[in-house]
């Protein structure tokens, strides 16, 4: 009758036993799930992050660029074209707006970047440059912008 104890208590140890394997194996699978999908969700937040800098950048290139224009299409004498004054005009809002943007989604160190070149681009447009060219008074300012811009998009 011993023999038949013990073989129940080593039958239900070796249960008991195996039920505590199974049990830890599903909890380490289950936690290694886990971690996996929390990688995957920051990953994904970074990619979704990087893309909506990418796209404020892309805008404030763009707003740039329309800012510039005006700047080179500016009439002679102050005052005699409303249509391009009013163009111009909203031209600058919508840099002013585009750089807002840059400020809010990305990089501290585009900050002064944006700033600069986007005061530069008031500048010409308002004719505030003196007898400078507009292409050599905006230089400094783009290419800064554009090099911190590679950094910052390079490092994310």
């Amino acid at each position: 009758m011993a023999g038949e104890v013990w073989a129940s208590v080593l039958s239900l140890a070796g249960v008991a036993l195996g039920g505590g394997l199974t049990a830890f194996a599903q909890h380490a699978t289950q936690r290694s799930a886990e971690r996996a999908e929390e990688r995957r969700q920051v990953v994904a937040a970074a990619e979704s992050r990087r893309a909506e800098q990418l796209e404020a950048l892309k805008e404030f290139i763009a707003r740039a660029q329309t800012a510039e224009r005006a700047a080179y299409s500016r009439p002679e004498e102050w005052g005699d074209d409303e249509d391009w004054t009013a163009r111009a005009g909203e031209a600058m809002t919508a840099l002013w707006t585009a750089s807002g943007n840059v400020m809010l989604l990305c990089d501290e160190a585009l900050h002064e970047p944006v700033r600069v070149y986007g005061h530069a681009l008031n500048q010409a447009v308002w004719r505030e440059i003196g007898d400078l060219e507009v292409n050599e008074h905006l230089e400094a300012g783009k290419s800064a912008f554009m090099a911190a811009a590679r950094r910052t998009l390079a490092s994310s």
